[in-house]
């Protein structure tokens, strides 16, 4: 078996690789060959590493974006760690089949808890009884996490997500994928490094900032690169999507409800969604939404309806979700594509005085949604980061306070991700040294890995 390392530089693209002098860049002249990755839709990280890691479709796998309603529990789930809500084999699973001997490890990719690779790594807070929220990790084996934090330091998890992310973050993941291969030795070690994901929402693709953090992750790059090649390792560098500029956010679920199909229930002068009885409503995931639908006969109707929003492009239905492998029970009765300049936001309420505590906090988990606002500071607040000291202050000392920080102006989103990008520049890709076709399907990447592993 040749053993394989495979970097996941998340939003990487040849729109920015056009500097010549990017490590990237000169490695791939030497060594490698780049072929476009036809995204797979949803374009989401979730839906894209899955598909990836199992050489499916999402309607096969499961994995329909980042999180979905749960039926049952009449609860839209985001985020969700475990790997057991993948319905597919993974690769370690399908490498173990050929060569028992095969072994594997998991930094960061996604649903990376509680799966049968070897070795595994993921962010986890603690949530603290008093409120307190502390960066932490979970590992497979456990006391993973507590050599490299005894390396490493505690996982930078504030740098990962939120207003505060930097490239640490994604330093880290690279420092520890090297310790782990050091004291374990995987045939396939898998690399998540997020930063290009975050600054590409934040800032315009125009902004010079831009051009800084791509320079940033390619030192990290150039790092691990160099550090497994002089290793005898083989190298894959691929991503999941490309990251376009977007202006216009369109706000999905204020329009159900101004139609009349939303549910909400007012706690302390709060408005909260009541998912389990609304007639229709949306889980907003970047420039993709699933629309939930309580009464199917309503379906027909309410296609139309949505098809006049500018900023849509498409409205799947049942044939729809098929010709894109979304035919998958966890998927919404309609799927939203957005427009390419277009991206939806998970907002209910039609008046900010009424927006429920968690809107202006980092909360994933509790959002019906994805929310890359989460990215910035409140520019209305003043003195804002004397306010976040103050409130620090006060978790340490036990007192319980909202860390509401976070703006609700979508207009500050600069760019998005979801649905299939129209210029082939804007779409993931794939650089190893095999010799490819000049575009392969998103399917196809986990047989290319494999057969990079069992010299095929």
């Amino acid at each position: 078996m040749q053993q394989t390392v495979v970097i996941n530089v998340v939003g990487l693209t040849t729109t920015l690789l056009q500097n010549p002098d990017l490590f990237l860049n000169q490695w791939l002249k030497k060594k490698g060959h780049l072929s476009i990755i036809e995204p797979v839709l949803p374009a989401l990280t979730c839906s894209a590493q899955t598909t990836y890691l199992t050489g499916k479709w999402p309607s096969e796998h499961g994995i329909v974006g980042n999180g979905w309603y749960d039926r049952t529990d009449a609860e839209v789930k985001m985020w969700k760690q475990s790997n057991k809500l993948i319905q597919s084999p993974r690769i370690w699973d399908l490498a173990k089949k050929i060569d028992p001997a095969f072994t594997c490890a998991n930094l960061f990719w996604w649903y990376n808890m509680y799966s049968d690779a070897d070795f595994t790594v993921t962010p986890r807070p603690q949530y603290w009884a008093d409120g307190q929220k502390k960066p932490d990790s979970y590992s497979k084996p456990a006391n993973l996490r507590d050599r490299l934090q005894d390396q490493l330091g505690v996982f930078p998890l504030f740098d990962f997500w939120g207003p505060k992310t930097t490239i640490r973050s994604s330093e880290w993941i690279a420092e520890a994928s090297k310790l782990v291969y050091e004291w374990h030795n995987p045939t396939l070690t898998l690399i998540y490094l997020p930063h290009l994901d975050y600054c590409c929402q934040k800032f315009k693709p125009e902004s010079s900032k831009i051009e800084t953090e791509v320079k940033a992750i390619d030192q990290v790059c150039k790092d691990l690169i160099e550090y497994f090649e002089g290793n005898g390792v083989e190298v894959i560098v691929l991503s999941e999507y490309g990251i376009t500029k977007v202006t216009n956010p369109v706000h999905i679920n204020r329009f159900l409800r101004v139609h009349g199909y939303l549910e909400i229930r007012e706690e302390r002068g709060l408005e909260l969604l009541d998912t389990g009885e609304c007639r229709a409503f949306a889980l907003a995931d970047h420039q993709i939404a699933h629309v939930y639908i309580k009464n199917k006969n309503d379906i027909p109707e309410l296609k139309k309806l949505l098809e006049k929003i500018s900023g849509v492009a498409k409205v799947l239905d049942d044939a729809g979700k098929t010709g894109y492998h979304l035919n998958h029970e966890r998927a919404g009765d309609l799927i939203l594509v957005a427009e390419q300049d277009s991206w939806f936001t998970y907002y209910y309420w039609l008046d900010d005085s009424k927006a429920p505590d968690f809107a202006r906090t980092v909360e994933i988990h509790k959002k019906t949604g994805y929310d890359p606002v989460e990215l910035f500071l409140d520019p209305k607040k003043k003195f804002i980061l004397p306010r976040i000291i103050l409130k620090l202050i006060k978790k340490k000392l036990g007192f319980r306070t909202l860390m509401n920080v976070i703006p609700l102006d979508a207009k500050l989103v600069n760019g998005s991700h979801g649905c299939i990008p129209e210029k082939e520049q804007d779409k993931p890709v794939f650089i190893s040294k095999k010799n490819l076709s000049a575009k392969i399907e998103s399917n196809s990447v986990c047989q290319y890995i494999l057969d990079t592993i069992f010299k095929n």
